[in-house]
């Protein structure tokens, strides 16, 4: 069967929510999120490199690969979510997703052009510090949960979908990697490696903005379908199994290898701020169950002006 469109939004087949949550997510995107990775100078960081020992530099660098393709996943394995909004007429969730995924896309050239510029990587592969925890992830996990709505885009599948990438890959792996990063670089200095802290805080900034989306949409059909709710809490509780399983095996290799981790690091503090940015969503998420539609976005209006 032929797609065909039965009216447009904008010309009144509804109201255009140009208050809604996503809009205003959207407004974000566009105020900051025009950020060119090209623009960033890393002269500075080439020479914190040469400067950094082996170890300092295997560490960065086992950190950076895993970044560098998580965020190449996503950009490849996104489109599904984006296409399963549209086919509802979201039409305001789709135009702020319009960003999200030209955002991906630039974290993939920011941390390409700090392989390249910086580390000198070359041709080398760096698949190697991809840990069995992390290749179920980002090679079996993410692409099943968005290409499966490529076949049934369903509300179940959606939530399955946004859970895995938005709650636990970007809520989880990739805010403790963020925490992991200032915690390794800032007792090196202010001036050590200026380029790549400048990008992060660029790119969490992003992110910050693909989670509270991910919040927003997953609540919002918890709110419209409760029965649900022990789907989401499931796959998370599995995921997170994952998730630390990853951050763990990335320390046991430094400690292995170098018997401590980058600049003694407590491995303590790390595991700690994961769990709790998975508890914080979980119970964030936990509320939707009990909330209507319009509950959820003055919910989620509320903590954006809070931020």
């Amino acid at each position: 069967m032929e797609k065909r469109h039965e009216g447009f939004v904008t010309v009144g087949m509804r109201p255009f929510r140009r208050d809604s949550f996503p809009m205003r997510l959207f407004q974000k995107a566009k105020r900051l999120g025009i950020w060119n990775p090209s623009d960033i100078d890393l002269s500075m960081d080439k020479r914190s490199w040469l400067a950094a020992s082996e170890e300092e530099r295997d560490g960065l660098l086992g950190t950076i690969a895993a970044f560098q393709a998580g965020e190449e996943a996503v950009t490849l394995d996104l489109l599904p979510l984006i296409q399963a909004v549209a086919l509802e007429g979201r039409i305001e969730e789709e135009m702020f997703l319009t960003s999200f995924l030209w955002e991906e896309a630039k974290h993939v050239e920011f941390f390409q052009r700090f392989m390249q510029e910086v580390a000198e990587v070359g041709e080398r592969d760096l698949s190697d510090y991809l840990t069995p925890s992390y290749r179920t992830l980002f090679y079996e996990r993410l692409p099943q949960a968005l290409h499966r709505l490529n076949q049934d885009p369903s509300p179940k599948n959606q939530l399955i979908a946004s859970v895995t990438y938005n709650m636990i890959i970007e809520g989880v792996l990739a805010e403790t990697g963020y925490f992991g990063f200032y915690d390794q670089l800032q007792v090196l200095g202010d001036d050590v490696f200026p380029g790549l802290m400048e990008g992060i805080g660029k790119l969490k900034q992003d992110e910050s903005r693909h989670i509270a989306y991910g919040i927003y949409l997953i609540s919002r059909i918890v709110a419209a379908n409760p029965d649900l709710w022990e789907v989401a809490a499931t796959e998370m509780a599995d995921l997170m199994g994952l998730a630390m399983r990853f951050v763990n095996e990335r320390m046991q290799y430094q400690i292995q290898k170098y018997g401590r981790l980058p600049r003694d690091q407590d491995p303590q503090k790390v595991l700690t701020y994961a769990g709790g940015q998975y508890q914080k969503r979980l119970q964030r998420l936990d509320r939707a169950r009990r909330q209507s539609l319009a509950e959820v976005e003055q919910e989620a209006i509320a903590i954006d002006l809070n931020a």
